[in-house]
């Protein structure tokens, strides 16, 4: 193997731990409308105990963008810089998404009034929503390929990027990415809210199901491989079985399969891409591919011994963390009031 074949590989992993990790905070911001309730008073624990799940690593999980986008920048310069001028419009918004949740988690504790909790409970679920709906579109309009000219600068515009094709990627990693936060909440909460994540993982795993099914095998007929077409097959088996251990209340397994859902479909759409990195759909003469958007094999060969020494101390430090911040989160941990119990509490009105 070749060191842009590695790189791109690489890249590959790089996206897909973002995407499983930065996934799940997604899903959990989303969930605040459904999973919080009502909140009458200065007494908003559901939501505190919502927040409180990712509260110690939602900011590590989002530096592995950084990383992919850093990766891509020094391994792939013509890539980066096609995409990143012809999707700026996107990127920022996305930016602007990220920017808007980040600012919300520091702030939303900072004074007591219920108004003010509320301003940013909404903008931790638009800052949620936005980049799980956009990702989506972007790597679906990087798959189904954008008009290049010969300089490999895109010739669309930000409304090309909004196909059919596109808008069902985007609405596939947005109900994925919920189902996987719902499942996480159920995963790290007790008690009431516990229960409800589940149920509500239930309702959202069967769509989920549906949209992404007719994704990948959109992807699949129009634009993958025969091993695209595997990776997408394993991606639609974990799926399904990640749903139905959510039925049979294994939190743990349903968690570790919807991540190994979202790792086989990202790593199926960088394989459906191959040898290309950003097809032309005017004239594949101006495709860029593997070859020709990557740099210099110095270049490579430097960042190779970088990744090799500090990617795993990334990993080894990720894992740390987690398992410190291992236990379930309740309402007892939060406030010290006991879990509700019984019909009042399975019964309990919820909303935005």
């Amino acid at each position: 193997m070749d060191l842009p074949t590695l790189w791109f590989g690489l890249l590959a992993f790089f996206f897909i731990g973002y995407f499983v990790l930065d996934g799940f905070d997604f899903g959990v911001g989303m969930s605040i409308p459904f999973l919080g309730r009502d909140v009458r008073g200065p007494n908003d624990t559901d939501r505190r105990v919502l927040i409180n799940t990712i509260g110690p690593i939602w900011d590590l999980n989002e530096t592995w963008v950084i990383v992919a986008g850093a990766a891509m920048f020094a391994a792939f310069p013509e890539w980066y810089a096609t995409l990143f001028s012809g999707f700026y419009l996107v990127f920022l918004v996305i930016l602007l998404a990220l920017i808007l949740r980040g600012v919300s988690f520091e702030y939303r504790h900072q004074r007591p009034e219920i108004a003010w909790k509320r301003r940013f409970d909404r903008m931790i679920v638009i800052g949620s929503a936005v980049p799980a709906f956009l990702w989506g579109l972007v790597f679906a309009n990087v798959v189904r390929g954008v008009p290049l000219d010969a300089g490999f600068n895109y010739t669309g515009t930000v409304f090309d990027l909004f196909s059919p094709y596109a808008v069902l990627g985007g609405l596939t990693t947005l109900l994925l990415f919920f189902t996987h936060g719902v499942v996480f909440v159920s995963l790290k909460t007790s008690g009431d809210i516990r229960e409800r994540a589940r149920q509500l993982a239930g309702r959202s795993g069967l769509l989920t199901i549906v949209v992404a099914a007719v994704f990948l095998v959109w992807t699949t007929v129009s634009f993958g491989s025969v091993w695209s077409g595997i990776l997408s097959a394993v991606a639609a088996v974990t799926l399904v079985a990640g749903w139905l251990a959510n039925q049979r209340k294994a939190e743990g397994w349903s968690f570790t399969f919807l991540a190994a859902t979202i790792a086989f479909a990202v790593l199926s759409l960088f394989v459906s891409l191959v040898p290309d990195v950003m097809p032309a759909t005017n004239d594949p003469a101006n495709s860029l591919t593997i070859a020709n958007a990557s740099s210099s094999g110095y270049t490579l060969t430097l960042m190779s011994w970088v990744a090799l020494a500090f990617v795993p101390l990334i990993l080894g430090y990720q894992a740390f963390t987690y398992w410190v911040f291992r236990k379930r989160v309740s309402r007892a941990s939060i406030t010290g009031e006991p879990e509700p119990s019984g019909p009042a509490a399975s019964g309990s009105r919820v909303s935005a």
